[in-house]
């Protein structure tokens, strides 16, 4: 066991607090929905970008390579200012949604570069420009590009020519749980010397300008010999959100700076200050040489020592500060065993990682850096999200008591009962710092990797009573909770219990598993009873995360009238219901009264499966016989049905639903046997196009799937044509088919066309950031991935298909899975020629040693060729490929018919430290 595996289990087995300090700032809290209190609900406009140096926050904060505890009190993150910029950089800078030609986008560099689980050891890396910064031209550049054009990047401006910036890398050890040592290295990439105003900055979240009455508290500074020391004092005597005393120890006798994090209304608002002391006043001390607007008392809720480097060409400069309680029993001087610390730490998270990585991936040095990485920035992307509907509605001036017209008038406001307030995993914690649940449990599945602890809690988290609608509905994102996302909650609890049962030599933790049972059950009952419209078992569900893959815009009234039967919405709920009888079987072995469970979910699969591809020729059924596909189904107001035939991700999903059970234990539940036996009998039409769990597959298995072998046969023949979905970085969203051949759907005058499109949208549907017409995603990916392990465990060997179609090449089942995986793999790894298709044309990237490097996981990936595209910083979703890369490295055909389900389920879910 590593150093970190028992900072893990002090944490969870002794509740000492080593997470209680992490990566929890935003990136972006201006433009956000919790900061909106505009009229229209125009959030981006409301508070923006140029207002957030001048004015706070209500629900949270946002920094620079930031920390803080985690109910965000108290804050720390890094300001720059290279003597030419209009304005401090203390955050990230982008474009908003209207203002980008692809929506909303972030314009900085910057990477995740480590993180262990506890956070004992982190680095980020930030690439400053030297040049004042092209606002202005980023800004008017792109808005006058429209959506078939280019974004215009950072790098385009020209304004890293030469090597005309700083890195600077930022990173924290613990020597305690509450003890942060903080070391800054600046490295000056240009030809010439140039300098840097560095400012360290520590302050209180503003807790106190909302509520009459709240108290506030002091940053004290004092000079001490050879350091500075700003002193933290939370002074709220009856909130539950004590916080210790803090020291920020700042090495050198830089001068420290003090403000107060509150709003500067004279200047927003042409109002009156509460003070001379005001949220930019540092800003406005170095910027504008304005020397009263900072508190010469030293005293205030925003502070920082204030270095001026002078760096030479090729030169780092190092600065060191330690953040900790001011413990008597500290060392004489804080830094007295600084760099000791970090030396200990790097090696220790080196001694994590090594253990957690297969020998196949640690002997290749790229894909260890990969996976690395992408764990970094799964470890990193942890947010403090603060949100309190009640309190926020009622500052809207709604309430439950409101009429129907006013309430439609904000949004959410169907949703009082919600209170957040906790660490999330967000998306991006630029482009998305909300959390969104089918992202949320792809996260886990990939923080399972590295932390089981921290996956189980967020699952939980999602499903308490302060999330969950008390109608059942699963909250969706902050932007409309009311919205609907796949239902993959019930999948990812099912294989972190299954971690779970591993890591603790067999015994699971059923107290976990029933509670997300029971929650997951009133869920359940809400998709059946809001998204089955004719209670035929096919479901609707809206956008379902998929944005604008369909013809129509799936969350809104459709111009045709009528309503969508969705493929994929019906598909995920077969493999919802399948993820409920697995846990339903998991949980009867150890309490009888639970094979009433697995009935109810055996019936419900059954009849959502078999309504799919009902019997009969009739053009209402989802499946197409003559095109060897499933499509959505657009039912009008005449009663009339027709298949919209666009070949996508929508169509490939029911893959996805196989669940299959080890020989013994059906047999281990003779009750449920009996009735399910009893069901099918009594409705065999449902079972004469699904895959039935009637006969013994590879070590005896069973198998239970939307799809028999035909049908399986005949999807895979399209799934792996390389003119169809079958791309050289993944499995596309959309056919290659409708390059040439789009759909095309005429109503009323009006044409609707979906085209292969395998880079960013062309529409601004969905904002316009977002396109499933073509390129890969990784989360789908990820999910037929796994599908594919699972059938191969039934099938083994003696299932094999062409692959890739039209190649004259059979491969099993799992030989496709890690054909699939190594195509996705190869979207960040370096190819023969030294590039990795991820960073696309992008030079800099592909050839400078300063960049090269440092991994951005995407959004999406362009479906020809594998360049990122959408959100930079996706590690939520993306990290995903960390659990690829482990499976790839240490999953072997031979497995398939040695190990159990569960067994080789937990091979997919790497993260417990190897036996030795």
């Amino acid at each position: 066991m590593t150093n970190e595996h028992r900072r893990m289990n002090e944490a969870r087995v002794k509740e000492t607090r080593w997470k209680k300090w992490g990566p929890y700032l935003s990136e972006r809290q201006w433009g956000t929905v919790r900061e909106d209190y505009s009229e229209n609900g125009n959030a981006w406009d409301y508070f923006t970008h140029d207002q957030a140096r001048s004015r706070a926050y209500r629900w949270g904060e946002d920094g620079l390579a930031g920390i803080s505890d985690d109910r965000q009190i108290l804050c720390f993150a890094l300001a720059l200012w290279n003597g030419k910029d209009p304005i401090l950089k203390e955050r990230l800078f982008g474009l908003t949604n209207s203002e980008g030609n692809h929506g909303e986008d972030v314009k900085e560099y910057y990477f995740y570069l480590d993180s262990t689980p506890t956070h004992s050891y982190m680095k980020y890396l930030y690439k400053y420009p030297q040049a004042a910064y092209p606002y202005v031209d980023l800004i008017e550049t792109n808005r006058r590009r429209g959506r078939q054009a280019l974004e215009y990047e950072l790098l385009d401006t020209g304004i890293f020519n030469e090597g005309r910036y700083f890195d600077v890398f930022v990173e924290y050890a613990k020597a305690g749980p509450e003890d942060l040592g903080i070391r800054i290295s600046v490295v000056n990439r240009g030809p010439e010397a140039a300098p840097l105003h560095l400012l360290p900055t520590l302050w209180f979240r503003n807790t106190w300008s909302w509520e009459e009455g709240a108290s506030k508290p002091m940053l004290t500074g004092q000079q001490m010999e050879g350091m500075g020391v700003i002193s933290a004092r939370y002074t709220e005597p009856v909130s539950n959100e004590a916080l210790a005393d803090y020291n920020l120890y700042c090495e050198g006798m830089a001068p420290l700076l003090f403000t107060e994090n509150e709003t500067n209304n004279a200047r927003l608002f042409n109002g009156k200050n509460a003070s001379a002391y005001v949220k930019d006043g540092i800003n406005d001390f170095l910027v504008s040489g304005n020397a009263p607007a900072v508190n010469s008392a030293n005293q205030g809720t925003k502070a920082c020592p204030h270095y001026i480097l002078n760096i030479g060409p090729g030169e780092t400069r190092i600065v060191r500060l330690r953040l900790a309680p001011p413990h008597a029993d500290a060392p004489e001087s804080p830094f007295t065993d600084f760099d000791e610390i970090f030396a200990e730490r790097i090696k220790e998270a080196d001694e994590f990682y090594v253990d957690i990585m297969p020998p196949a991936v640690r002997a290749d040095p790229d894909r260890a850096l990969v996976m690395r990485q992408a764990l970094a920035g799964m470890l990193w992307t942890k947010q403090y999200f603060y949100y309190d509907l009640n309190k926020w509605l009622e500052e809207h001036h709604v309430g439950p008591e409101s009429s129907p017209e006013e309430r439609a008038r904000v949004r959410n406001s169907q949703w009082f009962h919600m209170d957040n307030d906790d660490i999330i995993s967000m998306p991006d914690k630029w482009e998305y710092p909300w959390y969104a649940a089918w992202d949320l449990a792809f996260h886990m599945l990939a923080f399972q990797t590295v932390d089981s602890d921290f996956a189980k809690s967020q699952l939980d988290l999602i499903l308490r009573n302060d999330y969950l609608h008390p109608n059942g509905q699963v909250p969706a994102y902050e932007w409309n909770f009311s919205d609907v996302n796949p239902p993959v909650h019930a999948y990812a609890t099912m294989q972190i219990y299954l971690t779970d049962k591993e890591r603790n030599n067999g015994e699971g933790d059923r107290e976990f598993l029933i509670y997300a049972f029971s929650k997951l059950l009133v869920n359940f009952t809400w998709w059946l009873n809001r998204k089955d419209r004719s209670g035929n078992n096919v479901f609707e569900g809206g956008f379902l995360g998929l944005d604008n893959i369909g013809v129509f815009d799936r969350s809104s009234p459709l111009p045709t009238g009528g309503y969508l039967e969705q493929a994929d919405g019906t598909a995920w709920m077969v493999f919802y219901s399948q993820q409920m009888l697995r846990i339903a079987v998991e949980l009867a072995l150890f309490y009888p009264l639970f094979e009433e469970f697995v009935v109810k979910f055996f019936e419900h699969t059954m009849w959502i499966a078999g309504a799919m591809d009902r019997m009969g020729e009739q053009q209402d059924k989802m499946w197409d016989e003559e095109d060897g596909f499933f499509y959505d189904v657009l039912r009008l107001p005449n009663g009339q049905a027709l298949r919209l035939k666009v070949r996508s991700m929508v169509g490939l999903l029911p893959l996805a639903a196989v669940a299959i059970f080890e020989e013994d234990t059906l047999e281990k539940l003779p009750t449920a046997r009996k009735r399910m036996r009893e069901f099918l009998e009594r409705h065999p039409e449902l079972a004469a196009n699904v895959h039935m769990p009637s006969e013994p597959g590879l070590a005896g298995r069973y198998m239970l799937a939307i799809v028999n072998e035909d049908k399986l046969r005949r999807i895979l023949a399209r799934m792996l044509d390389e003119n169809e979905f079958f791309g050289l970085h993944g499995i596309r969203a959309l056919s290659r088919y409708h390059l040439d051949h789009p759909f095309v759907f005429d109503f009323g005058g009006q044409e609707h066309r979906v085209s292969y499109l395998p880079g960013d949208s062309d529409s601004g549907m969905f904002g316009g950031n977002s396109n499933w017409r073509g390129p890969v995603w990784m989360p789908v990916n990820f999910l037929l991935y796994l599908s594919l392990l699972r059938l191969a465990t039934y099938y083994g060997d003696s299932f094999k298909v062409e692959c890739p179609t039209g190649s004259g090449k059979y491969l099993t089942l799992f030989e496709v899975a890690q054909e699939l995986a190594e195509r996705l793999i190869g979207t960040f790894v370096r190819d023969r020629a030294g590039r990795r298709p991820v960073f696309g044309g992008t030079e800099k990237f592909q050839t400078d040693q300063h960049w090269r490097d440092n991994i951005l996981f995407y959004e999406y990936f362009h479906g020809d060729n594998g360049a990122g595209i959408g959100a930079s910083h996706q590690t939520g979703w993306t990290g995903c490929i960390a659990r690829i890369i482990h499976a790839n490295g240490s999953f072997t055909a031979s497995m398939l018919g040695e190990r159990s389900i569960d067994q080789l389920a937990i091979q997919m879910a790497p993260g417990i430290p190897e036996k030795r």
